[in-house]
């Protein structure tokens, strides 16, 4: 009995150990809520100052806005009013490329004001030239048209292909130079430049050997189909008439007692509705082939021209009274903030 050694109290030592164990995860919170709440007090902070410093200066701000309104109303009245004009074009034959090579290269020589350049690149006088100041190129589509797209893609694709085409990624990685619409867009201070410039711009297209053998190629295949098809149309007529004189035939024959034959009745009148079916069918492929002639019988379709005279560009922010106020404060706000800086760091020296 008096060897017996005491025993450990197990469950003083788990209480103790819960204890501290839950006092750290509070001091854990309260830490945490501490630092937001700092964050939150340091951007109030930061704004109290910045309202602070507004409404000390507020007078000298109210003078640069004002001076800034006066100069963009007077910029406003004197400039030249400029004019946007905007064509939708079909490519074909892979003359996309070409399309915006041609019209990013106009608005280089436009932003460069080599207007001698320009005048003889779309064919009008140097006066007419230096009126133009931008041409914009980009693609025209909707998410109808790129499902169209991609419907037509996959059909060109075997079977085993069209498993591992993602229509999502197809539309995420769309190419703008995929789709089938292209919008150009001229801008200039002549409201009538545009409408003269746009036989050039398709001139450029349109000229390009490559492109005509394209289309040479193109019209021979499409005249060559035509020619099948209706050849096709005419021996499934020819097989009709044939059908029809050998059933006349049949049914002048002199029927003899009871006899009943589904089948070969079944046989024939299969074959006049897979006959039926495939002059559906070949009626169908004219209408698509005359379609994709239609479609295809400029290298460059215009779906919709340059108007005779452009719009003109109106909107506060294509304004001068809108920019250089917004300009005028931003400068008064900059030397400003330097000068108080400078201020802060003198004091901060001496102290």
């Amino acid at each position: 009995m008096a060897n017996q050694q005491p025993t450990p109290n197990h469950s003083s030592s788990e209480e103790v150990d819960l204890g501290q164990l839950f006092q750290l995860i509070g001091n854990g919170f309260r830490k945490f809520f501490q630092f937001i709440g700092n964050i939150f007090k340091g951007i109030f902070h930061t704004v109290i100052l910045f309202l602070l410093f507004l409404q000390k200066h507020f007078i000298k701000f109210a003078i640069a806005a004002v001076v800034g309104l006066a100069l963009g109303i007077y910029l406003d009245m004197v400039k030249k009013p400029k004019y946007i004009s905007t064509m939708v074009v079909e490519p074909n034959f892979n003359s996309v490329q070409q399309l915006y090579n041609n019209v990013n290269f106009y608005n280089e020589l436009a932003e460069a004001e080599d207007s001698i350049a320009l005048a003889e690149a779309l064919d009008v006088n140097v006066k007419e030239a230096a009126k133009l100041k931008k041409f914009v190129v980009e693609s025209y589509s909707d998410e109808n048209q790129k499902i169209q797209l991609f419907d037509k893609f996959v059909r060109s694709l075997d079977s085993t292909t069209k498993k591992a085409i993602d229509m999502e990624n197809y539309l995420k990685n769309f190419n703008s130079m995929d789709a089938r619409f292209h919008t150009i867009s001229v801008t200039a201070t002549n409201n009538t430049v545009a409408k003269k410039i746009q036989p050039s711009i398709i001139k450029s297209i349109s000229r390009n050997e490559y492109f005509q053998l394209q289309q040479s190629i193109s019209d021979k295949n499409i005249s060559l189909q035509d020619s099948l098809y209706k050849k096709q149309l005419m021996e499934v007529d020819s097989l009709q008439r044939l059908y029809k004189r050998v059933m006349e035939k049949e049914a002048e024959k002199p029927q003899q007692g009871t006899n009943i034959s589904l089948g070969e009745n079944g046989s024939q009148e299969n074959k006049e509705l897979a006959l039926i079916n495939q002059v559906d069918k070949l009626k169908q492929n004219l209408v698509l082939l005359n379609e994709e002639r239609a479609n295809k019988s400029s290298i460059l379709n215009v779906i919709s021209a340059f108007p005779r005279r452009g719009v003109e560009i109106k909107g506060i922010l294509n304004s001068y009274k809108f920019w250089i106020p917004l300009g005028f404060i931003g400068i008064a706000l900059l030397m400003l903030s330097i000068l108080d800086l400078n201020t802060y760091l003198k004091k901060y020296k001496q102290e």
